[in-house]
């Protein structure tokens, strides 16, 4: 090993590397459960990509073969079912752990100065992590899926001045068929992929630039003169995160097993829509608030002022760091630590009452 060590770095230089490892360290206030969340998020964006390419093997993208290649795979192929509970199951526990990771480093105020294009990146990869979820959805072209995605593209339709443009370009048309199931497929496998890969590799290097952050309170001490402690990164950080990603394989192991995904029926366009159709949980909260809003709100449509609301709260997600300057003078931001718990308590509050009430 150590000679084939010396092969490699005499033609690489892995000097650098190795210094870089040796050299590292991680704050010691770091050993928070909120720490690991970026990891175990990236750890299950790796289970979606090794999953994706197996289930790539034998899913054929059409729509007249897309729901019998999902059933192919789960009751001819050898662990095809278990191959895609843990894609099914892991693309939700991604979301769930990069909402979760979102608003842990908006709560610590880990956004503020110099890290803003940290909190760019990551705000923008959970835009594409939802992304995923709705273009994965349709590719079995179950029942579900199909009226689901038909809702879904109906309120991008409700954007104002480009609805239009939008719903026709996700649709390939005006309406869900199997143009729309490749139009899906493309952004699943190849669009989002390619872009998700350059904002992660941004974000990891603008982590890597800037190291993590430290509470405010820490921030403070250190600026009066205080003596930060570390830890080394490798083998004691590495090592916590890998005991972190094994809570992690170990419950999606559990609910892929115990909780298969099901199926259902194929989709069929001139079929009644079923009861119960409903979107993802992660969409329900905006899904619920357009059914309550009323057709008409001071003369403009209900549907197309809330979507507009939703768009105008998301811009206003990627911007915080400069628009929360106290936070930047390491000062507390109590307002801004508010409107979070407000949009938290909202988000867990609407998306629990769509679920029920669907």
């Amino acid at each position: 090993m150590s000679q084939i060590i010396d092969w490699v770095d005499e033609r690489l230089d892995l000097s650098g590397i190795r210094h870089f490892i040796a050299e590292k360290g991680v704050p010691i206030h770091t050993q928070k459960i909120w720490y690991y969340l970026g990891g175990v998020t990236l750890f299950l964006f790796m289970v979606q990509v090794a999953s994706g390419i197996l289930l790539l093997l034998y899913y054929r993208p059409s729509a007249s073969e897309a729901y019998e290649s999902v059933q192919f795979i789960v009751t001819q192929v050898e662990f095809g079912w278990l191959i895609r509970n843990i894609h099914s199951w892991s693309a939700n526990l991604l979301i769930l752990a990069a909402f979760a990771h979102l608003f842990s480093v908006f709560f610590l105020k880990s956004y503020r100065q110099p890290r803003e294009l940290t909190w760019i990146s990551g705000a923008l990869l959970l835009f594409l992590m939802l992304g995923f979820g709705f273009s994965g959805y349709l590719l079995p072209w179950n029942e579900l899926a199909f009226f689901a995605t038909k809702v879904g593209t109906g309120i991008a339709g409700a954007v104002p001045f480009v609805g239009r443009g939008m719903l026709r370009f996700l649709r390939g048309g005006d309406d869900v068929t199997g143009a729309t199931l490749s139009r899906f497929y493309a952004l699943h496998v190849a669009i989002l992929p390619a872009m998700t890969t350059v904002l992660v590799a941004l974000h990891l290097l603008f982590v890597q630039r800037q190291g993590m952050s430290v509470p405010m309170k820490e921030a403070r001490r250190l600026r009066a003169g205080g003596f930060q402690k570390q830890m080394p990164f490798f083998p004691d950080y590495i090592l916590r995160d890998v005991l972190v990603w094994y809570v992690a394989i170990a419950l999606l192991a559990a609910l892929a097993a115990f909780y298969p995904w099901e199926l259902g029926r194929k989709a069929d366009p001139f079929a009644a829509v079923p009861a119960g159709i409903r979107p993802e949980w992660y969409f329900l909260a905006m899904f619920h608030t357009l059914k309550l809003l009323p057709s008409h709100i001071l003369g403009f449509e209900g549907e197309r002022l809330g979507v507009l609301a939703f768009g105008l709260a998301a811009a206003l997600l990627v911007v915080v760091p400069f628009l929360d300057r106290r936070a930047s003078r390491e000062e507390s931001s109590p307002w801004f630590t508010t409107v979070g718990l407000a949009a938290l308590l909202y988000f867990v509050a609407f998306t629990i009452i769509g679920y029920l009430a669907s």
